[in-house]
């Protein structure tokens, strides 16, 4: 049985029943069996899954959901209908999602913490109707625009305004495999950010959560693979924050600053790239959590197990022996055996908790002192 870090909450399931659409289009694409595969349909395929990356990189994630840099409202509308053609909702459910990710991250409230299980993190937590919705509060600053808020509500429009587009352009080959094809590649690759990115990887930076930098995912998403950098700090549009950490998106978007489509791009001061480094000594909160979380989960799991199993094979290593283990003959006999045993298995309880207490208090404390500290580095980096 798989141990996870935080057990999903009860309405935290994924509806089979609503789910079978999202299924069933992965078999599209082996309807090019019968279209054929053309040359214009794979050069198309290309540039739908570049193109539509770009809009869930660049416009989703760093504009809409972190506000990395600015534009105009009408380059702000083609951003979003940009990045709902790629068939992962509307800007303000995606964005408003994401920044609860960012506040809870790796925590019980985190809609898509792989300390809730791989798969959950990848692509269960969509498939649940707890998410199907967004909320306003979160993502105020752009839930005022009406444009906005139609293609949210509306967000079918896109994706089938491409998908008819992509007919008209290549046949039905355009339709089964550039279309259907690159957008079930670009679902997964996205995914991996929320999955993968948060297993796989080096983490330079302490944070307090399991965020990674991965090579392997930057190139496959055009730079969101340097999770770690982001997660350390969110606002900066660069997450790629050395030269040689490939970051594509920044560099289209630089581009972009460039003939005036967007502007005021943020990347990070000289003195944030080298503080809370993990090698310089930084209390590793985030891995320190996560693997006490696991850690408490497989004791509590095992405990589960040995109770249900009633076997009474197992040793006090595994599972403390209480007074209902024992033999009711035995304790009938020597009363101050069984109040002992009492005593005992109270004294553990005890201890099991202050312990618990202690390490969520230290905790809190090294949360509250990075968040000090991060703080004060970016306010003297901007006097700098």
């Amino acid at each position: 049985m798989t141990v996870h870090g935080i057990e999903r909450a009860p309405e935290e399931r994924v509806n089979w029943k609503t789910s079978a659409p999202f299924i069933l289009v992965h078999f599209i694409p082996f309807l090019a069996f019968f279209t054929g595969i053309t040359v214009k349909s794979v050069i198309l395929f290309a540039v739908l899954f570049w193109g539509r990356m770009f809009f869930i990189t660049g416009a989703y994630h760093r504009y809409f959901s972190h506000r990395t840099y600015k534009t105009s409202r009408a380059m702000q509308f083609v951003l979003a209908f940009g990045g709902g053609m790629a068939a992962q909702k509307g800007a303000l459910w995606w964005a408003s999602h994401h920044r609860n990710h960012h506040r809870y991250s790796d925590t019980d409230l985190d809609l898509h913490s792989p300390q809730k299980g791989f798969w959950w993190s990848h692509v269960g937590w969509i498939l649940c109707d707890k998410n199907n919705e967004w909320n306003a509060d979160d993502i105020r600053d752009f839930a005022k625009f009406p444009e906005l808020r139609f293609l949210t509500k509306h967000d079918w429009i896109p994706p089938w305004t491409l998908g008819v587009a992509s007919y008209f352009i290549a046949g039905w080959s355009g339709v089964v495999f550039s279309f259907f094809g690159s957008t079930i590649l670009l679902w997964h690759s996205t995914f991996f950010v929320n999955s993968l990115a948060h297993v796989m990887g080096r983490r330079r930076y302490a944070t307090t959560d399991t965020s990674r930098n991965s090579v392997f995912i930057a190139l496959l998403t055009m730079g969101e693979g340097w999770h770690n950098n982001h997660h350390y700090y969110q606002a900066s549009t660069r997450q790629g924050f050395y030269w040689w950490e490939i970051d594509v998106t920044y560099y289209i978007l630089k581009a972009m600053s460039w003939v005036g489509l967007v502007r005021d791009l943020k990347e990070p001061p000289a003195r944030v790239k080298t503080a809370a480094r993990i090698r310089d000594g930084q209390f590793d909160q985030g891995m320190f959590r996560a693997h006490w979380a696991k850690a408490g989960a497989a004791l509590a799991n095992v405990r589960s197990h040995v109770r249900d199993s009633g076997d009474g094979a197992t040793s006090p290593a595994t599972a403390p022996l209480r007074a209902s283990d024992v033999d009711p003959a035995l304790l009938a006999n020597d009363e101050e055996l069984l109040t002992r045993r009492e005593q005992l298995d109270e004294l553990i309880a005890a201890q099991r908790a202050a312990l618990h207490e202690h390490i969520e208090n230290a905790l809190a404390h090294a949360e509250e002192l990075g968040r000090l500290t991060r703080r004060a580095e970016r306010e003297v980096a901007v006097t700098d």
